[in-house]
C-alpha cells in the first residue's frame, strides 16, 4: 500500500472555475473574490473564508450593461 506525499482537507471555495479578473471591478466574474482573496484562500482561516462567502452575494463582479458590441467599439475608435 502507498501512503500519499501530500494530503490535504478540501477547503471550501466558491469558485466555480470561471476564472477571469473583471478590468473595472478587479473582482472574479465568476466567483466575485477579489485577487488578495483568491490568493490567501488556502492562507485564511475558516472565520476569514465564511465572512468573505457572506458578501460574495452582494458584490457585482461585472457590470450589468452591455458595452455596446461592435457598434460599441467602432464608436469609441473614431
Amino acid at each position: 500500500m502507498t501512503t500519499p506525499v501530500w494530503t490535504r482537507d478540501a477547503i471550501e471555495s466558491p469558485c466555480i472555475n470561471i476564472c477571469v479578473i473583471h478590468p473595472d471591478t478587479r473582482l472574479c466574474t465568476g466567483c466575485a473574490r477579489s485577487m488578495d482573496e483568491i490568493a490567501g484562500w488556502g492562507a485564511m482561516s475558516p472565520e476569514a473564508r465564511r465572512a468573505v462567502m457572506e458578501a460574495l452575494p452582494h458584490r457585482v463582479a461585472a457590470p450589468r450593461i452591455r458595452r455596446g458590441g461592435r457598434a460599441g467599439r467602432l464608436s469609441r475608435e473614431g
